[in-house]
């Protein structure tokens, strides 16, 4: 069935609703609960995990349960021909929670980079929190524009035969490609930033701007968000079409992705000092990713349009656990740099130093 079952014109108001819900929360969590920058310890940061996936998961419920009183009642779904309400409300539920799984693992990405940046640009850990909510709100919105651009090129069989190549391509470099240490300097954006905007040698506290000898600066701080930004960006190439494939409801890839997103920080404060443990998991990740781009340029025309969302939700987590097995079982060998080095699983950058004006 290629009819979307929550198209735009209908549901305009549930993702206006979605969109203050979360308005809500970030107000909440910026406003009350870290109105006062501090080190985010962590048990701290599992209880947000917690909490964060626990809505995930209420929301899942409610939408199944609004999903099939909702398909019950309408007649433009009921007119047409073996069109089930339980099934398609079923059928929505377990597409939204594969496409929330595959967003949360593949957040393991952004993990690795927040670690990198951090050090790189020598962020306390009581300011990485404010870093990573403004980070979060440029993620929210460039993902909602990457979803919106989707749904529309989504609908054009060449469009979905090119991101699952993509995704493919994107798999098997991800599995065979060697490890590279990550040097922010060299990006041009950053590049570009640092000649046209003056950097402040060193932090004023939380501020992303200072003023010296009269003149505005940026700090490294917003050097850093500048950088989590960009990163996201190329992170969303991924993902977006990642859901894409499990699922053609804008509305799911929309909702899953954000809440994948908003418990992100969280993920980030708990695992940060073990996520070099979990060296093993871009390799599940990269599985991951070339099989939904099979999904994308054979499996589903293979299976009369729409592989059995069961069986992609059981082969992703079966994939991704496994990964997180292995990765505890046969551990990464110490390496020689020691400390924070070697926690990153990278090579030290030389610290970050503004262009000259």
């Amino acid at each position: 069935m290629n009819t979307l079952l929550f198209p735009f014109a209908e549901y305009w108001w549930l993702y206006a609703a979605f969109s203050a819900f979360v308005l809500l929360l970030l107000a909440l969590d910026l406003g009350v609960f870290h109105r006062k920058a501090h080190e985010v310890s962590f048990r701290e940061a599992t209880i947000w995990s917690v909490v964060w996936v626990t809505l995930a998961l209420a929301f899942n419920y409610g939408f199944y349960l609004y999903a099939a009183s909702t398909f019950d009642d309408n007649p433009r779904l009921l007119a047409i021909p073996g069109f089930s309400p339980d099934d398609a409300a079923r059928q929505v539920g377990l597409e939204f929670l594969t496409g929330y799984i595959v967003e949360k693992a593949l957040a393991v990405d952004n993990i690795f980079v927040f670690v990198v940046v951090f050090g790189y640009f020598a962020i306390p850990a009581k300011y990485q929190h404010r870093v990573l909510f403004y980070g979060i709100i440029g993620a929210l919105v460039f993902r909602a524009l990457f979803i919106a651009m989707g749904s529309v090129l989504m609908q054009y069989h060449a469009v979905v035969v090119a991101f699952g190549a993509l995704l493919i391509l994107t798999g098997v470099k991800m599995m065979f490609a060697p490890e590279k240490p990550m040097d922010p300097s060299r990006n041009p954006v950053i590049r570009l930033f640092t000649r046209v905007m003056p950097v402040a040698p060193a932090l004023d506290g939380q501020r992303f701007f200072t003023k010296i000898a009269g003149r505005w600066h940026a700090t490294p701080l917003l050097v850093a968000l500048l950088f989590l930004e960009m990163s996201d960006i190329i992170f969303a190439v991924d993902s977006v079409p990642a859901i894409f494939a499990l699922t053609r409801e804008p509305l799911i890839v929309f909702t899953s992705n954000i809440f994948a997103i908003l418990g992100l920080r969280a993920m980030y404060f708990m695992l940060a000092g073990a996520v070099d443990r979990f060296h093993l998991l871009k390799f599940g990740l990269a599985v991951v990713l070339v099989f939904v781009g099979l999904k994308m340029v054979w499996l589903n025309d293979a299976f009369g349009g729409k592989f059995p969302i069961t069986w992609s939700l059981g082969f992703i987590l079966a994939v991704i656990l496994a990964s997180v097995a292995a990765s505890l079982l046969f551990p990464r060998r110490p390496r020689s740099a020691g400390g924070e080095d070697a926690l990153r699983g990278v090579d030290a950058p030389a610290p970050f130093a503004p262009e000259r004006q």
